[in-house]
């Protein structure tokens, strides 16, 4: 990890007479910190802040988010351009080794995916014994972890495995394993990677390759992909980031830590949001009828349950990035695929009046990447039990160059946050 930090003084807090001077620094896009570590031990006191929506956990060189201007890079480069120039695979790659391949890398980095896309036989059978009704994303999570038991080396510390080596297994076999959790889930015989494929025509041949049709991979829906794992790629210390950190950070080794990052995307508060903006969509067909002006009237109505899902965002009170290029994407694969969806026309009105509407320009909500990729996915034939499974597919880079720069950061101590107790005080029992 690279030191661009900028020392600018000190600040100081006063409090029942006492003034304690903090140290103030500056990172390399100009974001300002106070170092609050000695706070505690110079007055006993801690910081309260729910959710940690002003606090900084770590110093990053992975991704950088400018939520108010709507910024997203990995590394330094625009998301929109790695969406436009590269493939996934040279973005897992940067965001791994901080810089994109070369022609010689990129050979080497996709040889060795193909290479570990296979899954451990004995590990096929896990799948039997899960019900088809299983969500993907419970499967996913456990195969993560057992990963671990089939290839125990990487809890030796001991042994200075490759990088590459680590990354290209994890990440190939988490595809293998989430086309193999669909296969179960819809009774189709599981299908193998194939060594000619590329990383996302590889995915595509695994879900939608039978033994009775003769599937071809759409260069569209191929490209669609490559852009939409980018977009999903890395999001700074977000929920499920966080909680790979976290588990990481008391030793737990690099399977156990991807497993806890996926349970916590499942969230529909985080990954899961696509999967309920499609079911939303569906909702307001049945329950309102479609009708628009009647559902932006919930949306602002206060006293009604109803949530727009896939508009607003945690960090970015603009228009995210991500959402530009998964808005044209969506596009494209209608057009290619020819699809007449009704949730289509909807999710465009719904859009429509959502920027018309000053209710929420005026509080920053704008259409979030969660949005458009539900849309594009269902155009796919991405069931919709499936699309968190995608986003953690494309999330994996990240969790894992998250993962490594934890264990590499010399400043680095197991999460232990602190709390305000609100409970009764000392009691006896009578």
């Amino acid at each position: 990890m690279s030191d661009t930090i900028k020392d600018l003084g000190t600040a100081e807090l006063t409090f029942d007479g006492k003034t304690i001077i903090l140290p103030v620094f500056e990172g390399s896009e100009k974001e300002k910190a106070v170092d609050i570590r000695a706070l505690r031990k110079e007055t006993g006191m801690i910081t309260y802040d729910p959710g940690f929506m002003n606090t900084g956990c770590c110093k990053s060189d992975i991704t950088y988010i400018d939520g108010e201007v709507g910024i997203l890079r990995y590394r330094g480069y625009d998301i929109n351009e790695l969406a436009e120039n590269c493939e996934f695979v040279d973005v897992a790659y940067l965001l791994v080794h901080g810089s994109l391949p070369n022609k010689q890398q990129h050979t080497e980095f996709s040889e060795n995916l193909n290479s570990h896309s296979l899954l451990h036989e004995d590990m096929r059978h896990f799948f039997d014994a899960y019900p088809d009704h299983a969500h993907p994303m419970a499967t996913l999570s456990a195969m993560a972890v057992s990963l671990s038991t089939f290839y125990p080396e990487l809890e030796d510390s001991s042994i200075q495995e490759n990088i590459d080596f680590k990354v290209t297994r994890l990440l190939s076999k988490m595809r293998t394993a989430a086309a193999f959790a669909y296969k179960k889930s819809i009774g189709h015989p599981i299908v193998y990677p194939h060594h000619n494929l590329k990383y996302c025509e590889n995915f595509l041949n695994m879900m939608f390759r039978t033994p009775v049709n003769d599937y071809q991979v759409d260069p569209v829906v191929a490209t669609a992909l490559n852009k939409l794992l980018i977009l999903h790629a890395d999001h700074e210390q977000n929920c499920s980031a966080s909680v790979v950190k976290m588990v990481g950070s008391a030793g737990a080794n690099l399977y156990a830590s991807i497993s806890a990052g996926i349970c916590a995307l499942w969230g529909p508060l985080h990954g899961g949001a696509n999967q309920h903006v499609i079911e939303m969509l569906e909702r307001i067909i049945v329950e309102d009828d479609g009708d628009v002006k009647r559902v932006i009237e919930r949306a602002k109505d206060k006293n009604d349950p109803f949530r727009l899902m896939g508009v607003g965002h945690r960090v970015y009170k603009s228009y995210d990035p991500r959402a530009k290029v998964a808005k044209r994407m969506c596009k494209d694969v209608l057009a290619k695929m020819g699809v007449d969806d009704p949730l289509v026309e909807l999710a465009q009105e719904l859009e429509e009046a959502v920027l018309a509407d000053d209710y929420f320009a005026s509080r920053s909500l704008y259409p979030n990447i969660d949005f458009y990729t539900g849309l594009t996915y269902r155009a796919m034939g991405i069931p919709t039990d499936m699309f968190t499974v995608m986003f953690a597919i494309g999330r994996m880079p990240g969790w894992i160059a998250q993962w490594l720069e934890m264990r590499d950061d010399p400043h680095g101590r197991i999460g232990r946050p602190r709390q305000i107790y609100t409970g009764p005080t000392q009691r006896s029992v009578n």
